[in-house]
């Protein structure tokens, strides 16, 4: 089980882990990598990948969709389930609905194949910066009925498990990061879909109602995902004090 590992070598260098079948890309990716300062482990399928994955957890994971025994999907899939550690899919399948649906189930970002490393270096620069919050890897408790275990992907409500997509978290991440305070729109787009063309306001509006859905006592009446209207967004705690609420 995930749970169980740690993190790998000393505190400092980001640790990467390359999960493809193509022995020269794991070498190539895998020296560039190093070459940039990057700790780095090589699996050639995703039964090893999980093997290496029960000795601790890497910061980010590339992951190849298309190999033998276990597919890139089912890889990711069966990290999400018990960690939300960072993916970016590097792929020679091309195809925008593809793309879309894995972004929005299991992936932070999708790089095509052939890769130009320093597009990968950038983008994968991009995601350590919007994951790099330092919100506690442990449950958060905003009120008597509602606790989010963010690093599972994870939210309880009244005691029931709710399940978050990656999408959710993402921003979920950014308002957890500055707890009370409000966060800008533009922000929480930036962390959700930075690498999306003509992403607007909507899509981060559409997210924060599906969220209320998912996690507020009464979603017409917020208490924790309260909007601060004309600017973005907070996340409130109830501490005993009256509850806040927004439109």
């Amino acid at each position: 089980m995930l749970s169980g590992g740690g993190r790998w070598g000393e505190a400092g260098a980001p640790r990467i882990l390359l999960v493809d079948d193509d022995p020269n890309l794991l070498v190539l990716l895998a020296d560039q990598l190093r070459a940039d300062g990057f700790e780095v482990q090589t699996s050639r399928d995703g039964d090893e990948a999980l093997r290496r994955l029960r000795t601790g957890w890497p910061d980010l994971l590339i992951v190849d969709m298309m190999m033998p025994r276990m597919d890139g999907l089912t890889l990711a899939r069966e990290i999400k389930a018990q960690a939300d550690l960072p993916i970016i899919v590097l792929s020679a399948i091309d195809v925008a609905d593809s793309k879309a649906d894995l972004l929005e189930e299991v992936a932070e970002d999708y790089v095509t194949k052939p890769y130009h490393y320093p597009e990968l270096r950038a983008r994968i620069g991009r995601v350590l910066r919007r994951l790099g919050d330092k919100v506690p890897r442990r449950e958060l408790v905003l009120g008597p009925d509602l606790v989010l275990e963010l690093h599972r992907r994870t939210a309880t409500v009244r005691g029931a498990e709710v399940q978050l997509t990656p999408t959710e978290s993402r921003l979920l991440y950014g308002l957890a990061a500055n707890l009370g305070q409000t966060v800008t729109t533009e922000t929480l787009l930036d962390r959700g879909w930075a690498d999306t063309e003509d992403a607007d306001p909507s899509y981060v509006w559409v997210t924060m109602r599906r969220l209320r859905q998912k996690i507020e006592p009464d979603p017409n009446h917020p208490v924790h995902l309260v909007t601060v209207r004309g600017v973005g967004y907070r996340l409130v705690r109830l501490d005993g004090a009256a509850a806040e609420s927004g439109a």
